[in-house]
């Protein structure tokens, strides 16, 4: 069962992982000690793992929500992975562990439900590309369907940053600006070749079922347009 752990853990390894187990989610290791700090929960040990007691934390199933909404309101971002395969029947002397699977990965700025949701805000998730001189931005609610394309000038970031407000932001690994760090949403980095303009197009195009961006209003904001992709 720890291999199946370590191994979706490693598909996921900036984000918490709910794991599910029975009526639980449990978080180990790592994840499960700073679960403790965040969420005020026990810390435990099974089993263990190179000679030293496996930790663990766990939440149950049925009041998971509201520690989810907690956690993303700390900027977290958490994978949740369940049991999809079917659990055999006791006695039947099958110990193989469980099929599981991530079917629900929740970050600041990608719910949905409105339970988790902060009301007082937009929950936006901001994506900043750098051009020269300009600033693309591309503001996606996953709730409303809104999608919004800008560029304004590298100066007038920070205004832009207070107005929106975003809930995460996401932008190049290779970007240092102040506006940006000193805002308070999460960030996620990416690498800088993900902001490609023509890869970009390509993907909304394909994705709005049109021939090109003319319509909509952004043809020509090729630096919005990187940051959208």
């Amino acid at each position: 069962m720890m291999r199946q752990y370590l191994a979706l853990k490693a598909q996921h390894p900036d984000m918490l992982l709910f794991f599910r187990m029975g009526d639980f989610y449990e978080l180990f290791f790592e994840d499960a000690e700073k679960a403790v700090r965040l969420l005020g929960i026990t810390l435990t040990h099974r089993g263990k793992s190179n000679g030293e007691p496996i930790k663990m934390a766990g939440v149950p199933y049925h009041a998971a929500e509201q520690y989810l909404a907690k956690l993303t309101k700390l900027g977290e971002a958490v994978a949740i992975c369940e049991q999809v395969g079917v659990v055999p029947p006791k006695g039947s002397g099958n110990k193989a562990p469980v099929e599981r699977a991530v079917t629900r990965i929740l970050t600041p700025g990608t719910l949905t439900d409105t339970a988790l949701m902060d009301e007082t805000r937009d929950n936006a998730l901001l994506s900043i590309c750098f051009g020269d001189g300009l600033i693309g931005l591309a503001r996606l609610n996953l709730a409303s369907g809104d999608f919004v394309l800008s560029e304004v000038a590298v100066g007038h970031l920070a205004q832009e940053l207070e107005r929106i407000n975003p809930a995460e932001i996401v932008c190049a690994d290779n970007v240092k600006n102040d506006a940006i760090a000193l805002h308070k949403a999460p960030k996620k980095a990416i690498a800088a070749w993900q902001f490609d303009f023509e890869t970009a197009t390509n993907v909304l195009t394909k994705q709005l079922k049109t021939r090109d961006l003319n319509g909509f209003g952004c043809g020509e904001l090729t630096v919005a347009v990187s940051a959208a992709g």
